[in-house]
């Protein structure tokens, strides 16, 4: 019987989370001068989130553990095979979507990052699990880099860059979306815009909030 990619990646995903809860506080660290108020500015503000990011150039970001296995069981059941991601960072949530697509058998994912360190370090991690070859890391400002050269028809859409970018990178992708296509936007509610078009009536999208800091949204016309 073939073993899953997703239960061969076991031992390096355990190391990329074990590595991004011991730098917990060097990423707290990284922000420990701005205050709540200054730190949710800048996350949904257009222009002052690059400063935020900048800050935490180093620090993984990752999805939480549940939020990674959920991109993966997605990923199955839908049967993808073209998925867009908008903030790669070290690539722990790149690995289960594209774990999903070689399981599916194949396709392509496309995702974008603008911190360069992190993009070298997702290839690696990539390249780690043999999953390399299904990913096209895209490295600069998500806008430039998701504006061309994308699937014809989407599948499935990760949000989880600048969350003030949200409505933008759905703007880009939105044409593209199957009826069906999921959308999973992490730390939504940092992004209120996007919040508000994708639980609008009549918005073509059916949407809730998933667990603790996820809002699952499905394109149904």
């Amino acid at each position: 019987m073939t073993i899953p990619t997703i239960t061969s990646l076991a031992p390096l995903l355990d190391r990329l989370f074990g590595e991004a809860e011991a730098a917990s506080e060097a990423t707290e660290a990284a922000v420990a001068d701005l205050s709540d108020a200054e730190r949710e500015r800048m996350m949904r503000s257009k222009t002052e989130y690059r400063n935020l990011y900048g800050r935490l150039k180093d620090a993984p970001l990752p999805v939480s553990r549940e939020t990674g296995a959920l991109l993966y069981i997605l990923t199955r059941s839908s049967r993808a095979r073209s998925i867009v991601e908008f903030g790669t960072s070290f690539g722990i949530s790149t690995l289960h979507l594209a774990a999903g697509l070689r399981d599916n058998g194949g396709g392509c994912l496309v995702t974008s990052e603008f911190e360069p360190s992190k993009v070298a370090r997702a290839r690696d991690n990539l390249s780690a699990g043999g999953l390399i070859d299904l990913v096209d890391i895209r490295e600069g400002d998500a806008l430039k880099t998701l504006s061309t050269g994308l699937p014809e028809t989407i599948d499935l859409v990760l949000l989880d860059g600048a969350k003030a970018l949200y409505p933008e990178i759905l703007d880009l992708v939105e044409g593209r979306l199957r009826p069906g296509a999921i959308i999973v936007a992490d730390n939504a509610d940092d992004s209120p815009d996007y919040l508000a078009r994708v639980r609008a009536p009549g918005s073509g999208y059916m949407s809730t909030p998933f667990a603790e800091d996820v809002e699952l949204s499905v394109r149904i016309s």
